[in-house]
């Protein structure tokens, strides 16, 4: 079986709420389609979501360096044989969510050859996962709001809380409003954003802790080496690296200089692949992991799933795996469900996602000529310090 072509396919789909961080703000998922051709006939699919502020890519230079520079080197080689085409992806710097797309859609074509879902020839370790929803910069009470309705609604019992706001007391207000509205009966863990320098986040920490939070994802940006390394040093509850872990070797660089405690991996950016990897680096080093979210859309979450339920390591804790509830409409044929807080494994050959071609037809932005605004906004600071 030979690779024959690679669609990198543009769309738009609104969100019907943004989702505002510390480093910015997403209303639109304007995603890049993924899609590898084979002489089999078999066709492997994964999402790509651009993400500015964090990796530098955006639609069109994912667009440009899958067509232009992966696509060529790929065509030809087997599917199976994805060793070398992650060689022929090293050869380009960065490009994060690019390659990761690429795998993800090959490992789809390797689960339909072999009839079978990817998760179990990942692992097969369980046939769900459960779900950690993404909790935005909103006023306490609206969080408060957001969270009863997930719980009644999807049975969510686990929550991050982005943070990274300036004073400080905007984000520990709000995460004690929550512990205050439910108590123990959920479990939350804080993600800045890099929004925080050292300083500021050691003073937040025991209030951090006080309040039962699990983790601190990203207080600061970690080209604060030293400050960085003094607050996982002195922290009560552990320091998570997300953006700052975004391959296996910088993953294993922040655990090793002691630059975090935790890891997050996303298959986005680093296929399955590469995050088995640092699957296996996290077990041998006795570090724990989480699946993160790149604000996925069904699609991504779809992979998300089908990656976190192959591991026991990735399994044991809640995953982000909701953020596609906020979007207007999304590509997927079969929707995914979240109940009782759980998403279920799809038990179907490949990743488990199939498109709606009308709906894919309607979305995208190559073959449509329609306004586009731009999906990312630089956080602006307000009266009260917000970024």
């Amino acid at each position: 079986m030979k690779i024959t072509a690679v669609e990198a396919i543009p769309y738009t789909i609104p969100y019907s709420q943004p989702l505002r961080f510390a480093s910015g703000q997403v209303r639109e998922a304007d995603h890049v389609l993924i899609r590898v051709h084979t002489d089999a006939g078999l066709i492997g699919t994964s999402d790509t979501p651009p993400r500015p502020y964090t990796y530098g890519e955006t639609q069109g230079s994912i667009i440009s360096v899958i067509t232009t520079i992966f696509a060529p080197q790929m065509i030809g080689l087997d599917p199976f044989d994805r060793e070398k085409v992650r060689q022929v992806l090293g050869r380009t710097f960065h490009n994060a969510t690019a390659k990761g797309s690429i795998d993800i859609a090959l490992w789809d074509i390797i689960g339909q050859a072999q009839q079978m879902p990817v998760t179990r020839l990942l692992g097969g370790y369980t046939d769900r996962l459960r779900v950690s929803h993404m909790l935005g910069f909103k006023e306490a009470g609206a969080l408060v709001e957001e969270v009863a309705q997930m719980r009644a609604n999807y049975g969510i019992s686990s929550f991050k809380l982005k943070v990274g706001r300036r004073p400080t007391s905007l984000d520990m207000g709000a995460a004690r409003a929550l512990r205050e509205s439910f108590g123990e009966e959920i479990e939350l863990y804080m993600d800045a954003n890099r929004g925080w320098h050292a300083e500021e986040t050691g003073h937040v920490l025991a209030e951090a802790a006080e309040l039962g939070m699990q983790f601190l994802e990203e207080p600061n940006h970690a080209a604060e080496h030293v400050g960085r390394r003094w607050l996982t040093a002195r922290s009560p509850i552990p320091i998570a690296a997300d953006e700052s872990a975004p391959d296996l070797a910088a993953a294993a660089r922040e655990i090793v200089t002691q630059g975090a405690d935790l890891l997050a991996i996303k298959t986005a950016r680093t296929g399955f692949t590469e995050s088995s990897r640092i699957v296996g680096l996290a077990e041998g080093l006795g570090v724990e992991v989480y699946v993160g979210n790149q604000i996925d859309t069904q699609v991504g979450s779809a992979a998300s799933v089908a990656f976190g339920a192959a591991f026991d390591l990735t399994s044991r804790r809640a995953a982000e795996l909701s953020n596609f509830l906020n979007m207007a409409d999304d590509l997927m044929a079969e929707p995914l469900h979240i109940s009782d807080g759980v998403i279920y494994t799809r038990d179907t050959p490949g990743v488990g996602h199939q498109i709606d071609e009308s709906k894919l037809a309607h979305y995208r932005t190559d073959s449509t000529r329609r306004a586009v605004h731009p999906a990312v906004h630089p956080a602006p600071r307000t009266l009260e310090g917000s970024r």
